[in-house]
């Protein structure tokens, strides 16, 4: 996030796209319910689903999955052309906006409405509301990444925020909701193929000069590595020959589960870590029972960038150790020996290798909260991004047309399929599967269906019916709900005996290489 979670609460205007937020991120979103009942801060949703959080809007725009772009540039569209941008924002603190301008002139309400199907007067009324907003902050989540064009989606939030002068301000800001509790710390710590610690490049042979010297090792590969959707591609072809997964269950969270497991099942070896038997451990070879986040130190990244502590409450049971401990045996065993002592040991090594990290420490993190980037002991840290200035100097505007999604309904598969979280279940169940409170609220999965969908298929509330794809089908028991868009169905991907990603399938993200979770074509019948 480029602002910290209590900004929302300063915000004259929230758009919240992309993200069931009351659900996903239920703590995150009582800040904007307070903003709303409070502050009277204007509340805009952008979601294909009458998701719980429209209950709160202003306005809710309605739009064909897979068409975030089209909408995006649509309100730009309006902004501009009523002058409602920050002219003096974007002459002094960006680039591109001519190029973007001559862009945007043909993304009308009315050529918007045709793909998006969202009414013309209601796209109108929301680029007003931004628009016109003092401190607008943009709240967005998978609905927006999990796309063959999620970077896209990104870049035109970007633009649209810098358009109204809302990055680096107060109450502002482009905001994404992570989707784990960990998953930005992980980032930040060089979990990505293509980077080390604080997004340093593999490929800057400086940063690579730093990082051998810090290890005591010559000759770092200069390459990138695989994104984990390439892998399984890689492991089908035989380039991979072993993978070592670590609190993952691609078994249930990869899309194209079919293709999944055959990636898997090619592998010569295959090692999981992890705290259950998750379905990819049931297939591994050797597992490795690893602590959970209540048996170990360390500390957390939290999605506002705030670095806070964990201290072990309880010893791991069994033969379990902390997955820090593991990867060290290892990593002795195959003859690099790491000398850490124990969870500040390590913390004190990212703060040396982390310009972003330089000045956390253990001594800090006993007292205060901090917000990366924090150059130096003596630094408060930085709650809000971009405050003076971009870090790369002017905020550059991305030009980017709509393109659809990767697949869409035909006359064989004529319906979108779109999936998400429920409240009461957790990723791939690992964990929740294990409380018995949580299965009574949410036992089993389902096909959330419109009412005129239900009445054109002759389906009843709580029928068995059968959920295809071309890659594979499912079945579960049909929710009617007035949640759902005509044309578009709704399955969580949660539940392994009913696996939503049997039927979503592989297409990525050019850049990203994310998929496409959001957007497939699917029949249904009666079971």
């Amino acid at each position: 996030m480029t602002n910290p979670i209590k900004d929302i609460e300063k915000s004259d205007a929230i758009l919240i796209i992309g993200s069931n937020t009351t659900e996903n991120h239920p703590v995150l979103s009582s800040y904007v319910k307070r903003a709303k009942t409070f502050k009277g801060t204007k509340l805009l949703v952008i979601d294909p689903r009458r998701v719980p959080i429209v209950r709160h809007a202003d306005l809710w725009l309605r739009l064909k999955p897979g068409t975030d772009v089209a909408c995006i540039n649509g309100m730009m569209h309006v902004i501009l052309d009523e002058r409602l941008y920050d002219e003096e924002y974007v002459r002094s603190r960006t680039t591109g906006f001519d190029m973007l301008k001559k862009v945007m002139e043909r993304y009308t309400p009315e050529y918007v409405e045709g793909i998006t199907g969202i009414p013309k007067e209601q796209l109108v009324e929301a680029a007003r509301i931004y628009g016109k907003a003092g401190a607008a902050s943009i709240l967005y989540a998978m609905g927006i990444t999990q796309h063959t064009t999620g970077t896209d989606n990104v870049k035109s939030l970007a633009n649209l925020a810098m358009l109204c002068g809302n990055v680096g301000i107060e109450g502002g800001g482009v905001n994404p909701l992570r989707g784990q509790n960990n998953v930005q710390g992980a980032c930040d710590m060089g979990a990505l193929p293509n980077v080390y610690t604080g997004y340093q490049k593999v490929t800057d042979d400086s940063v690579r000069a730093h990082m051998e010297r810090a290890w005591g090792v010559d000759k770092l590969p200069k390459d990138a590595g695989l994104p984990v959707t390439d892998m399984m591609q890689k492991a089908l072809e035989g380039e991979v020959k072993a993978l070592y997964v670590i609190g993952e269950n691609p078994m249930v969270s990869d899309p194209d589960l079919t293709h999944a497991k055959k990636c898997l099942e090619n592998l010569d070896f295959l090692i999981v870590q992890d705290i259950f038997m998750t379905e990819t451990a049931q297939m591994a070879d050797v597992v490795l029972p690893s602590a959970s986040f209540a048996e170990k130190d360390g500390t957390f990244t939290n999605t506002e960038r705030k670095v806070q502590r964990v201290r072990k409450a309880l010893h791991p049971p069994g033969e379990a150790k902390e997955d820090g401990e593991i990867i060290r045996e290892l990593s002795e065993r195959m003859g690099y020996p790491m000398k850490y002592d124990n969870a500040e040991s390590i913390m004190r090594e990212i703060s040396e290798v982390t310009p972003s990290y330089c000045g956390i420490n253990y001594d800090r993190l006993e007292r205060e909260e901090i917000h990366w980037p924090c150059t130096g002991t003596d630094h408060p840290g930085t709650p809000c991004l971009h405050m003076d200035r971009f870090t790369c100097g002017l905020g550059v505007f991305h030009a980017i047309e709509y393109a659809p999604p990767a697949e869409v309904p035909d006359e064989e598969y004529p319906l979108y399929l779109t999936t998400g979280r429920v409240l009461y279940q957790f990723h791939t169940r690992s964990m929740t599967m294990k409380s018995d409170g949580l299965n009574v609220l949410a036992p089993e999965c389902f096909v959330e269906i419109s009412v005129q969908d239900a009445e054109q298929y002759q389906i009843n509330e709580g029928d068995a019916i059968k959920v295809v794809s071309r890659r594979g089908e499912i079945e579960a028991r049909a929710k009617i709900s007035n949640q759902a868009f005509t044309g578009t169905v709704f399955i969580p991907f949660h539940y392994a005996d009913a696996a939503a990603n049997t039927l979503t399938h592989a297409a990525l993200d050019p850049v990203s290489r994310i998929p496409e979770y959001k957007v497939c074509a699917v029949k249904i019948e009666r079971a």
